[in-house]
């Protein structure tokens, strides 16, 4: 284990120089808390119990499904435990643990009593939108998308904007030319009626989502690389590995690339800070994900609809500038770790 985990010197002080931006250290730990809290969303808000144990047997409806004849239903149709009759049967031959938030994002709680949206309760923390649904289920579940989208989003660009722009900086000429008119013509495109349009030819969802933004995206680091490539092209020792007969790919890749990636890196937390806000934009403007799917950008566009009801406003602003404000202070922090000049 401490040969896999051994650093170079360089590393270790870029280690210390991040954990030593206490801001910066200490975001990252609470967004990777909030993040796994999010990919763990099944066990803290749905509408199954984990566990249900019924004349003896014990079942577990969070990972599977099971027919109500199970639990001494009549029909054999998927058990909908908010069923009085089940719940009396199973409170009778056994019992059930529920999750901390009896509600998934999709869940409609048709026994309130009170107009709609509903105001936070003991049954509802955070209060339900204008359908009944429970709003910071939906938050922990809009949550996760946001980020795993961002950074699916994030990754692939990069690693496209990274290889289109090591190609111009290293081949320059012609390549570099061809190259920067053809993103200088895609970058200028009107990207808001791209996306209407192509949201109106495609069914709306995750991965159909990604590709469109990817078309669009992919430019953010393009530049940068490309600008450091072209300061290494003439180094001494990209000279000397040319001279010795070294592969063009081979010299951009295990020579060029490692040290260009030094300032690409500290740009990406604010790329996945961008991404997320392109999600939640297309969302509140109702072109991103499907009707009835967690968002944090509906539940903005909750907020607008519903002023009467001011706590769905200030959930999603407070969600978004919290989660928005750990990804720039964790920005922050992997800038210092990565700067030559910067000790602490």
């Amino acid at each position: 284990m401490a040969t896999i985990l051994r650093f170079s010197p360089l590393n270790l002080r870029r280690i210390e120089n991040f954990r030593a931006n206490r801001r910066g250290y200490w975001s990252l730990m609470i967004f990777a808390v909030l993040f796994v809290i999010c990919l763990l969303a099944e066990g803290i808000a749905n509408d199954r119990p984990m566990i249900v144990k019924y004349d003896g047997n014990w079942y577990f409806p969070i990972v599977k499904d099971y027919p109500e004849t199970t639990f001494g239903g009549d029909f054999d149709v998927a058990t909908d435990f908010y069923d009085p009759y089940l719940q009396g049967k199973i409170q009778n031959n056994g019992f059930a643990v529920w999750p901390i938030i009896p509600f998934s994002y999709d869940t409609i709680d048709f026994n309130m009593r009170e107009p709609l949206p509903a105001a936070p309760s003991t049954r509802h923390w955070l209060g339900t939108d204008d359908l009944g649904r429970d709003v910071l289920a939906r938050l922990i579940y809009g949550f996760r998308i946001s980020v795993l989208f961002g950074l699916a989003l994030t990754l692939i660009s990069s690693v496209i904007g990274i290889a289109a722009g090591a190609v111009q900086g290293y081949f320059g000429g012609w390549v570099d030319l061809t190259f920067q008119r053809v993103i200088e013509i895609w970058s200028g495109l009107p990207q808001l009626f791209i996306l209407i349009i192509l949201a109106s030819l495609f069914a709306p969802g995750f991965w159909t989502l990604l590709f469109i933004m990817v078309l669009f995206s992919w430019m953010s680091l393009t530049g940068l690389v490309r600008a450091e490539f072209l300061r290494a092209r003439n180094f001494e020792y990209v000279r000397a590995a040319k001279a010795l007969g070294v592969g063009d790919f081979r010299i951009m890749t295990r020579h060029v690339l490692p040290n260009a990636m030094v300032a690409t890196m500290t740009f990406l937390p604010f790329v996945l800070n961008g991404s997320i806000v392109a999600l939640t934009s297309l969302d509140f403007l109702g072109l991103g994900m499907p009707p009835g799917s967690p968002s944090l950008g509906e539940l903005l566009s909750q907020g607008k609809n519903n002023l009467q009801a001011p706590w769905l406003g200030i959930t999603a602003f407070f969600a978004i500038a919290i989660m928005l404000s750990l990804l720039i202070f964790i920005g922050e922090a992997v800038r210092d770790a990565f700067d030559p000049r910067k000790t602490f």
